[in-house]
């Protein structure tokens, strides 16, 4: 079939895909190219361990802060205008951290990359689904996830042949190249506007009082056990109560508390990527460090190893994509979480001795689960609701990844601040190193198990009662 026999909608939802794949390769790609990276640029600023992991730590909490506003956003003045304009900003950050002279302003421009993000995360999603209908949602999901772990895939490797050969800067030239070629994309390619919310108000106390409330918790968390770190974690909670009660009176809410009023799908699912994300995320920080530090390999070597699980997940999100369409998506998800949690405790076992087969093992089990469980999680979530919530929804389920990032990162860098302190990875902290390691794979397999039961509490999408959607997205439970 030629592209003059294609119809004006088809054409519309292969560009969709297209440009929704390509934005979203581009930000693992960025960070798992940065996991390998760290080490270097720890050695070019001369900054500890747990200055390193702050590196990852705001990205993710800048993110998380704008995604459910951008996400509103979007859905009263347009997903493709948000969409461009994050892409913009994102490529611009990128460029700035190319040049950044020390590493002050290298957080600054990660800080930039997390609100270029948000509104690319809060918007991406929300266009694919908008142009393609429930029977065909999994596998365009499938598709769109398997580019978030082939970005994943070629991060650890492309990443650790770029800081091994240019330095760890020509990461982020790769990546401001890539942002370059989404914008040429967008406006050129992408026709049409998606804008279901328009002539509706924007909760902006409701979306200061979410950022401040995100904020405090995840820096909060990851100050514990100072008292800095409980005063904060006391005043997200206030923030969250507060929120929370304001949305319910609001008459136009950045964030739609009925969604998750008697909509088990929509409340459990995105329990449930909370959860996975906490339990998975920081595994691959924490074995970039174990191979370049305890086992002594150079970057591009530990990018080979730790390209198997990115890999796995290539190769299996489409397919539970397809399934997802076909069986019910609680039943997949719950199946891979369950060899997530496989994964994640067999990894408590490493050692300076360890077999290199035996972590590629635990790779392959952990990159099996993740590809199993996100697409057909995501379709659970986008399923769930009217069609006039998708780039909310969309936001709900992106800041649910990132929490749960943070949470990951948070728990990694709480444990290293109690067992190293200040001090980098030299050869006399690596058992405190490894200590704090296994200790952090222990909370994360307890949180798996946690996962599996959420994703299993969701209840069945195709026997829910109410179900009127034909290629809509409307579901129960918004009543």
């Amino acid at each position: 079939m030629t592209t003059n026999d294609l119809t004006a909608d088809q054409v519309t939802k292969r560009v969709a895909a297209m440009i929704a794949a390509v934005s979203s390769f581009i930000t693992p790609f960025l960070g798992s190219s940065m996991n390998i990276a760290l080490p270097g640029i720890g050695d070019e600023f001369g900054v500890d361990v747990v200055y390193l992991s702050w590196f990852v730590t705001i990205y993710i909490l800048s993110s998380a802060v704008f995604l459910v506003p951008f996400g509103r956003i979007a859905d009263i003045y347009g997903r493709k205008r948000i969409f461009l304009y994050g892409t913009i900003t994102f490529t611009i950050a990128s460029l700035l951290a190319f040049c950044a002279p020390n590493a002050q302003l290298l957080m600054v421009t990660r800080a930039l990359q997390g609100l270029g993000s948000a509104m690319v995360f809060g918007t991406g999603v929300a266009i694919l689904i908008s142009v393609y209908p429930l029977k065909e949602r999994g596998k365009a999901l499938g598709i769109n996830v398997a580019a978030v772990y082939l970005g994943l895939s070629l991060g650890p490797i492309l990443g650790g042949f770029l800081t091994h050969q240019l330095g760890w800067r020509s990461i982020f030239l790769v990546t401001s190249l890539l942002g370059v070629l989404v914008v040429i994309l967008v406006l050129t390619k992408l026709t049409g506007e998606w804008v279901e919310a328009v002539g509706e108000s924007f909760d902006l106390v409701g979306s200061l009082v979410y950022g401040a409330t995100v904020l405090a918790l995840m820096y909060g968390f990851s100050r514990v056990p100072e008292v800095t770190g409980f005063l904060l974690l006391a005043v997200g909670v206030a923030g969250l109560l507060f929120f929370i009660r304001w949305e319910l009176r609001f008459s136009s809410p950045v964030v739609e508390m009925r969604l998750f009023h008697h909509n088990l799908a929509f409340t459990f699912s995105n329990l449930a990527a909370l959860i996975n994300y906490s339990a998975t995320f920081a595994v691959g920080f924490l074995l970039s460090l174990y191979l370049q530090y305890i086992k002594g390999y150079g970057a591009l070597q530990a990018g080979m190893i730790l390209v198997f699980q990115p890999l796995m997940q290539v190769i299996f999100s489409p397919l539970a994509g397809r399934l997802s369409d076909r069986i019910e998506p609680r039943l997949v998800a719950s199946v891979g979480m369950g060899f997530s949690a496989l994964g994640v405790v067999m990894l408590i076992s490493l050692s300076e001795t360890s077999s290199i087969v035996y972590l590629i093992l635990c790779l392959l089990l952990l990159g099996f689960g993740f590809g199993l469980f996100s697409s057909p999680n995501t379709n659970a979530v986008m399923s769930s609701v009217n069609k006039k919530y998708y780039g909310v929804a969309s936001g709900i389920l992106g800041t649910m990844r990132l929490l749960g990032q943070m949470l990951s990162m948070g728990v990694v860098t709480l444990i290293f601040t109690l067992y190293l302190g200040g001090m980098q990875v030299t050869p006399s902290m690596f058992p405190s190193f490894l200590k704090s390691m296994h200790i952090s794979f222990i909370v994360f397999a307890i949180l798996c198990v946690f996962g599996i039961a959420a994703s299993m509490a969701r209840g069945s999408m195709r026997a829910a009662n109410g179900i009127k959607e034909e290629g809509t997205g409307v579901r129960e439970g918004e009543s």
